[in-house]
């Protein structure tokens, strides 16, 4: 990793959110079950078998990983080793590992497969990141990502950013940032991997009362990280009117509308074996058909 790279986010405190969260992760870990299913999914597809495999972000609990969970209900028996890890020790099922995507102590071409789990999307270094992946991989070694893409909680965005500024006369950042789905395509061919894909699905979560939505973020160990957020407590009526515009804005059969893009990626490590890219120099991106319903 860089040493001069920006730190947008706080690791330590990402970290302890994380921890703070493990014992009910269960009760708000909806979104994770469906981006770990989906990956399942695409690891069944695979006409080959993985020898050792490392889920980075394994947010276990009672019955065990989430991608581990995922696997089992698919019947799939591809990956002969899967080695869980986490950042935070308390989501580390036992045997696991606690990792830190900003440094992964992975030794060179040792794995045949390597699954994100909705952690990348904090990482200050994305590119570094992904980096030390493509290097731990064998040759012709698969990685595959979910993380939340660029048009997630957009609206809510909005709605803090106009809200706080004409209260206050200014505005902070309370919602984070996200990579559009072009970049991360981008980023991957940047860090070297073979034939990168990228997709995304578009889910939509209706609220009744939109403060239900904070609760969700705050469960899922998304509370605000970024290194420049505010140090003072959002005022109440900051809040109020902020949460207010979203659900005009996003509202359908009179419930507020939160809109997450899971974005999934998918590269390999270069191997003489694999075909040409479809376009030299040109990442392919692939939106799944039902983002665009």
């Amino acid at each position: 990793m860089q040493s001069n790279v920006p730190q947008i986010f706080d690791r330590a405190r990402l970290r302890r959110n994380r921890a703070r969260r493990a014992a009910a992760l269960g009760d708000y870990d909806f979104l994770l079950r469906r981006a770990a299913n989906d990956l399942a999914g695409r690891i069944a597809l695979q006409n080959r078998r993985f020898d050792t495999a490392l889920c980075l972000g394994a947010s276990a609990g009672a019955s065990g990983g989430v991608l581990r969970d995922a696997l089992a209900a698919h019947g799939d028996a591809r990956i002969a080793t899967l080695i869980e890890a986490d950042m935070a020790a308390p989501l580390v099922p036992q045997g696991g590992l606690v990792l830190d995507e900003e440094a992964l102590p992975l030794k060179p071409h040792s794995l045949d497969l390597i699954v994100s789990l909705w952690g990348l999307h904090h990482v200050n270094d994305l590119p570094g990141a992904l980096l030390q992946i493509r290097h731990a991989l064998k040759p012709d070694g698969l990685f595959l990502a979910a993380l939340p893409g660029g048009t997630t909680l957009a609206a809510l965005r909005a709605a803090f950013l106009q809200s706080e500024a004409a209260i206050l006369g200014g505005a902070q950042p309370h919602i984070h940032p996200f990579a559009d789905l072009q970049d991360l395509a981008g980023l991957m061919q940047r860090a070297g991997f073979a034939l990168p894909v990228a997709d995304s699905d578009m889910v939509h979560v209706r609220y009744q009362n939109p403060y239900r939505l904070l609760d969700d973020l705050r469960g899922m160990g998304e509370a605000n990280v970024l290194t420049a957020r505010p140090r003072q407590f959002l005022r109440r009526d900051v809040l109020t009117a902020a949460l207010a515009q979203f659900a005009q804005e996003t509202q359908e059969d009179g419930k507020a509308v939160a809109t997450f893009e899971i974005c999934y990626l998918a590269g390999w490590a270069p191997h003489e074996s694999q075909q040409q890219a479809h376009e030299e120099g040109q990442p392919f991106t692939r939106f799944d058909e039902s983002a665009l319903e």
